[in-house]
């Protein structure tokens, strides 16, 4: 199926041009424009299962019922009703179409964008924690390593990091301190279950949003709610910290980020105590995220060689800023 039939599916006449957005590792995109508007359809390359898409369907249409201060996508729906079309190319692969939204991806070495980040955070975990939706949640939470990456268990991670195969031997010391750092974290997952959970995005960093034309400091939307799920309230600002580490001026752009959460956002002092813990979280899922691509065929050597330099390198930096963060979190986020 081409993608001129799957736009049959959502319009019944017109005629529009195709031409490429930005691609991730997990979907495809294409803008889609007409004399009247314009719409971004998007190709999901990694998984095959509706539900999924659906639920992440009902939370932004629930979104975009509330007077946010900056955009979400909303899916447009197809002429049946759904917002949801199955490629009919062989590949089984899944589309849908959503409303387009104006504006450019952020500068990631400005410190005024790390502030308005850390606004958005705060106010988009108050509406997702207010946000109810029929289906239920398909991805498990972050620290649920297991079910999360179902291809990466203890043992076989364990097995790889401590004894690589040959064309992994270059970062054999990188991915034995990941492995170590897998194995001590496993044992603060009861000490997470009791924290406090509602919907989070999951995944907020510059690539999956977009600043104003008019005012590069200024969020004007928030995108790719593909992986929204229920977890631990305070993972979402982990998440963002993480993003942070690889970059010039860490600690500048963490306070700024943490200026703006404070704003919107107080928590309990068990989740600001846990926060350099999930950082750490966030580097390891993005490795056994990578790791599992490996294992299943989706990327070859040199990603995973890749993935797994900038995680250990995101790991040293957490080390070492570790105790100014925590009293950053305390100073900005306490209660």
């Amino acid at each position: 199926m081409s993608f001129d039939q799957v736009l049959r599916k959502y319009f019944k006449h017109g005629r529009w041009t195709i031409t490429e957005g930005l691609s991730g590792w997990n979907n495809t995109t294409r803008f889609v424009e007409t004399e009247e508007a314009r719409w971004v359809l998007r190709i999901y390359e990694t998984h095959q299962d509706e539900a999924k898409i659906r639920y992440e369907h009902e939370i932004l249409l629930v979104l975009n019922e509330q007077p946010l201060p900056f955009q979400v996508p909303m899916p447009v729906r197809c002429l049946d009703g759904g917002t949801i079309v199955r490629l009919e190319d062989g590949s089984g692969r899944l589309a849908c179409l959503f409303t387009y939204i104006e504006g450019q991806r952020p500068d990631e070495g400005s410190l005024g964008i790390g502030y308005a980040f850390g606004v958005v955070t705060g106010q988009l975990s108050k509406a997702l924690a207010n946000v109810k939706v029929v289906s239920l949640p398909l991805y498990p939470p972050y620290y649920e390593m297991d079910s999360s990456h179902p291809l990466c268990t203890s043992e076989r991670v364990t097995a790889f990091c401590s004894a690589p195969p040959v064309e992994f031997i270059e970062v054999a010391e990188d991915l034995q301190a990941i492995s170590s750092a897998i194995l001590s974290f496993r044992a603060l997952l009861p000490q997470f279950r009791t924290l406090p959970h509602q919907l989070i995005h999951g995944d907020i960093n510059h690539s999956n949003s977009l600043v104003a034309s008019a005012d590069s400091n200024r969020l004007a939307a928030i995108l790719d709610f593909e992986f929204c799920t229920r977890d631990l309230r305070v993972m979402e600002i982990a998440v963002m910290i993480s993003g942070f580490l690889n970059s010039n001026d860490v600690m500048a752009k963490i306070e700024r980020y943490l200026q703006g959460v404070g704003e919107q956002l107080r928590l309990d002092r068990s989740e600001i105590e846990a926060i350099p813990s999930l950082v750490r979280l966030r580097n390891l899922d993005v490795f056994l995220h990578f790791l599992g691509r490996y294992w299943d065929g989706v990327d070859d050597q040199k990603v995973l060689l890749e993935q797994s330099r900038s995680v250990h390198d995101g790991l040293s930096e957490l080390e070492r800023i570790e105790s100014e963060l925590s009293q950053l979190c305390s100073r900005y986020l306490t209660t």
